[in-house]
């Protein structure tokens, strides 16, 4: 079986060519080479928050003891380095590197063999208002109405959730309120 076309006259194969076209560039759109880019609106740069820092006291067994400017989320060991690093005298075993800082908090690094300030008794009313970064429970007990569950649960809450910045931030541990906030206030602080 031998097919023969009929010669095309020069239209119907112009017509023929772009009929051609048209479902080339139909398919093509079809398939996603003729989608256009999608609209993008104005690009927004968020800024960066500001960067809180905190300022600590840096004594003891350092070579440059003094204040610090250091941002905030730091350890003890970055106060340790800013005083530029502990000397040879200094008992590294006597202080918690690892211990996140709080604004106003005083670093201390004791010299081998120096005797730690004994913290005050129970029930004794210090004469500074407590670091609620540095308390021990039995510090914490001695304030009043915190007893040594709720102590415990304060020292809990610093371990977990790093320093206090505000004396209200104690609202966030269980068994104190706002009364027990507003008693507390001269008496610590973050």
């Amino acid at each position: 079986m031998d097919l023969a076309f009929p010669p095309l006259s020069r239209r119907r194969l112009f017509a023929a060519a772009l009929a051609l076209a048209v479902v080339l560039v139909l398919a093509l759109r079809h398939l996603g080479g003729g989608h256009a880019a999608p609209a993008v609106g104005p690009v927004r740069v968020a800024r960066p928050a500001p960067v809180r820092q905190l300022v600590v006291d840096v004594v003891g067994a350092v070579r440059r003891p003094g204040l610090y400017r250091l941002r905030e989320g730091t350890r003890i060991a970055d106060a340790v380095a800013a005083a530029g690093g502990a000397t040879a005298k200094a008992d590294p075993a006597g202080v918690n590197l690892a211990a996140p800082l709080a604004d106003g908090e005083q670093v201390v690094v004791p010299a081998r063999g120096a005797v730690a300030a004994p913290p005050p008794a129970a029930g004794a009313s210090p004469s500074a208002p407590l670091d609620l970064n540095s308390a021990t429970a039995e510090q914490l007990d001695a304030l009043p109405g915190i007893g040594p569950a709720t102590a415990a649960k304060i020292l809990a809450y610093r371990q977990q959730h790093g320093a206090f910045h505000a004396v209200e931030e104690l609202d966030a541990v269980p068994g104190i309120g706002p009364s027990r906030i507003a008693q507390l206030k001269g008496l610590v602080i973050p």
